[in-house]
């Protein structure tokens, strides 16, 4: 029998599929065709069935999906180091002033490219981002091959370009009809930052822009103490009511952080299928507390996993987000079943995925699209092993991630990024930020 032309087939230790089954195959291989998995199984199976344009063997490594994070502010990485160590307040009060003096497209783009290098060096090959000049992160994004989620960004009367809130609107219009022109396919999003910078009027105004273009939204909600009050002095009420009066609380929300919640609005949130953006590390950096994750998910609402930005998590590093899921968890209900290394893996890329609205990444299946990460589990922190799920998620770092493939394309080769240069990424990077 003739065998069929594909474009790549890697073949590893063991294919991580995170299907519905957890199916793991041993001494496994994924064959990708344009783009997309055609098939998976034992690595023997696939190379006498395929001929692949390259074949790609990962001896000591795990295939599993790239990750999926559902909250970041990916061109924050300008401002890494400049609030650590400081309440969720006071970063906000310095991150704000600092964004109004000095972000323009050119310095988002610049943060943007080595964030989008950073997530692919780390396996992550999927962000909902959101940040000033989308449009400028977007080409980014584009030419790296990294799949970028965002879109207009409100934040009261505060706007980098000065533009009042009307215009702010007028922009979002332009700017969500190029999306729309560009990717007719992909979701919309609008980008309201919290129930606490906005008013009333302003989150129905968003809520109305995005019931007219059919957008999705995403928002800050109840990341910290502070912020649960200050949306009562500023809309009276917490922050998932006032979201939820102003019509913004539906399936095609993703809450961020979601950290301080009553058992009344997790009910709430599950029952209008919203989705939570759990971000562990970056909650834990700025002291804001540990989000009701076991409450989350014995409730049934959508929950995935996000870095937060660099500036308040210190790094991009999904590895980070699903291994302290797994662990601190495990310590706030003492018990070691909670959030097992399969279930984080899960919150990370295919629970990350449906969150978003994304049928087509998030696990490993023929007609899914080829985003993939290899990673090394025959290193000192990783061996000997015995479980695939538990080496990838308390084992595994970010630094051990060898091969990145976003829709079929290897954007990092042997640790070397091919769609981005590191090395004037992090020039124009260390230059834009000294700015």
């Amino acid at each position: 029998m003739a065998q069929e032309a594909v474009d790549l087939i890697l073949t590893a230790d063991a294919v991580l599929t995170v299907d519905d089954a957890g199916t793991v195959v041993e001494a496994g291989a994924v064959a990708i065709r344009a783009g997309l998995i055609v098939a998976v199984g034992p690595a023997a199976d696939l190379r006498a069935r395929y001929e692949a344009a390259e074949l790609l063997d990962n001896p000591g490594c795990v295939i599993a999906p790239g990750w999926v994070n559902t909250h970041t502010h990916l061109a924050m990485n300008l401002f890494r180091g400049a609030a650590d160590d400081v309440t969720l307040e006071v970063f906000l009060e310095r991150m704000i002033a600092a964004e109004m003096r000095t972000l323009s497209a050119e310095a988002v783009a610049i943060g943007t490219r080595a964030g989008i290098a950073e997530s692919l060096a780390g396996g992550t090959t999927t962000a909902l981002d959101m940040y000033w000049f989308p449009q400028a992160s977007r080409a980014v994004a584009a030419e790296a091959g990294f799949r970028l989620l965002n879109g207009p960004t409100f934040m009261g009367n505060l706007d980098p370009e000065g533009r009042d809130f009307a215009g702010m609107l007028t922009q979002a219009r332009a700017i969500l009809a190029d999306n729309r022109a560009q990717s007719p396919t992909d979701e919309l999003w609008v980008m309201p930052h919290s129930a606490y910078l906005l008013d009333r009027d302003q989150l129905e105004q968003i809520r109305a822009l995005a019931a007219e273009v059919g957008a999705r939204v995403h928002t800050h909600a109840s990341e910290s103490l502070g912020e649960v009050d200050l949306a009562g002095r500023v809309n009276g009420d917490r922050p998932v009511a006032v979201l939820d009066q102003a019509g913004l609380l539906t399936d095609r929300t993703v809450l961020a952080h979601a950290v301080h919640l009553t058992d009344g609005e997790i009910d709430r949130i599950a029952a209008t299928g919203a989705a939570v953006a759990h971000c562990p590390v970056s909650n834990l950096k700025l002291g804001c507390g540990i989000a009701r994750l076991p409450e989350l998910l014995a409730a049934n609402a959508a929950v995935g996993l996000g870095t937060d930005g660099a500036a308040s998590a210190g790094a991009l590093d999904m590895f980070a987000a699903v291994r302290m899921a797994a662990l601190l968890h495990k310590g706030t209900t003492n018990d070691p079943t909670m959030v097992s290394a399969e279930r984080a893996v899960r919150l990370g890329t295919v629970d990350g995925a449906r969150a978003l609205g994304l049928t087509d990444v998030g696990t490993i299946e023929p007609g899914m699209q080829a985003d993939l990460q290899v990673v090394r589990i025959d290193s000192l922190n990783a061996q000997p092993t015995r479980d695939r799920w538990s080496a990838l998620v308390y084992a595994a770092t970010a630094t051990d991630v060898r091969h990145t493939v976003a829709r079929g394309r290897i954007v990092l080769r042997d640790r070397v990024l091919q769609t981005i240069d590191e090395k004037s990424a992090l020039l124009a990077l260390a230059e834009a930020s000294a700015g």
